[in-house]
């Protein structure tokens, strides 16, 4: 799968450089986009440094050329520059004078510019994930209810000393819920949520970076109360002092950490939530920075039972809460979305039997009248020989019911998935919570 990802990030950015030969700017700078976005998320489970250095040099210059061709469209169709920065917050609702921009047009011009991108990192429709969606993690929930949601609905209880937290650090395996947790923090808090990745803030400009880092502070204050989630944080703030790490990387971190600090800010009403699957990697100021950090290990047998419930939703299935508890009990060392990738396995499993039925039922349909044709056995009363292709055939195409699932369509996928996370790396978070983390 994660080979597919890498294929498809090559063969789109090969489309990408033929538009970009012929002129067709407008075409190239999405298909260069949409290949960063498959490099990226090949990135996080190539495990080979070498693999991992070439492509990240690759994507380096990628993303310096889209940010050439976005410069280049941005300066072709923005309008007049003293109306181009109020137009990048217009869809915000808020008012803001040409002077919040800066003093001259040119200023106007270039603000204009960089706002634009960070602008389009708010997120304007909740991703409607509800606290209770999320299995297990009681205690990253209340931490994060405590920072999100008391501060705006009891703004009465932080007085004198009592401040909501500002910066969250959520790490663990990959596939244990840290973006689902921030997906529901979107949904249930009343603001501005920004979703930002390192592509977002880094460009091949001299400075320009930072711009779009200490911006994007901005615009949390002036939107607050507000939330910054930042995606694979240690990709945009990995140690510092490393071979590989370049001056503009640097100065991005430095940026960072000045406006985490908030010199000469009340940034009570900003939460920063960032989320990694490798802490180790992130450097030493910046964990500093992140007041609460919390491990989002695997979850429970509690947590695995309340996934598969969730997963099948409204499926028709013949499951009972012994078969759930049993499923949960089975699936030990098991992620949260590999839970999800083996019910996403299992509700197509009716399908395939439907495809290989050689015996249908016919039986009265729903309350809208009409017959439908259920797969069965040959001994079953009333079985009709006949295959799905035959009664398409005949036009019956949309009255064939595939069966329910059942406790044996999971004993079938379940024999031949395994778990992603490995021990060590299960041992690496516990190691780092000791050191410096807490339990969600």
């Amino acid at each position: 799968m994660d080979g597919a990802m890498k294929d498809q990030g090559i063969a789109l950015v090969r489309k990408a450089v033929e538009e970009d030969d012929a002129g067709n700017y407008a075409r190239a700078f999405p298909l260069y986009v949409h290949a960063l976005e498959y490099f990226a998320a090949h990135l996080k489970y190539e495990r080979n440094p070498r693999v991992r250095g070439a492509i990240t040099a690759k994507v380096a210059g990628y993303i310096a050329r889209a940010e050439e061709i976005r410069a280049s469209l941005l300066a072709a169709a923005a309008p007049a520059p003293a109306a181009a920065a109020p137009a990048a917050t217009e869809a915000k609702g808020k008012d803001r004078s040409k002077a919040k921009y800066g003093g001259g047009d040119g200023d106007d011009s270039e603000r204009a510019k960089l706002w634009a991108g960070i602008h389009s990192a708010i997120v304007s429709e909740k991703p409607n994930v509800r606290w209770n969606d999320v299995a297990g993690l009681d205690g990253a929930k209340q931490a994060l209810q405590e920072a999100v949601v008391l501060p705006v609905k009891f703004p009465q209880f932080f007085t004198g000393k009592r401040r909501p937290w500002k910066a969250f650090l959520l790490y663990g395996p990959p596939g244990t819920g840290k973006s689902y947790l921030a997906k529901a923090v979107a949904t249930e808090a009343d603001s501005t949520f920004f979703s930002i990745s390192s592509s977002d803030l880094l460009s091949k400009w001299m400075g320009e970076s930072e711009k779009l880092v200490a911006n994007l502070f901005q615009m949390a204050r002036e939107n607050a109360p507000s939330i910054i989630f930042i995606d694979e944080i240690d990709s945009l703030c990995g140690k510092r002092g490393e071979g590989n790490e370049s001056e503009a990387s640097r100065r991005v971190k430095t940026e960072f950490l000045v406006q985490m600090q908030g010199v000469d800010h009340n940034d009570d009403k900003v939460l920063v939530l960032a989320a990694t699957n490798t802490p180790y990697a992130l450097d030493q100021a910046v964990r500093r920075r992140f007041d609460k950090r919390i491990y989002i290990p695997l979850p429970d047998l509690k947590a695995r039972q309340h996934m598969f419930k969730i997963h099948l939703g409204d499926t028709p299935h013949s499951l009972t809460n012994a078969d759930f508890e049993n499923l949960a009990r089975r699936t030990d060392g098991f992620s949260g979305s590999d839970v999800a990738v083996c019910v996403k396995d299992v509700l197509f499993e009716p399908v395939r039997k439907t495809q290989d039925a050689m015996f249908f039922l016919k039986t009265a349909g729903d309350s809208g009248g009409g017959e439908t044709w259920t797969p069965c056995g040959p001994a079953q009363p009333g079985a009709v020989q006949t295959t799905m292709q035959e009664l398409a055939a005949k036009g019956l195409a949309t009255k064939i019911t595939p069966p329910p699932i059942s406790r044996t369509d999971f004993d079938k996928v379940l024999a031949r998935q395994r778990p992603t996370v490995t021990k060590k790396e299960l041992e690496v978070h516990t190691r780092f919570t000791r050191e410096f983390g807490e339990e969600g």
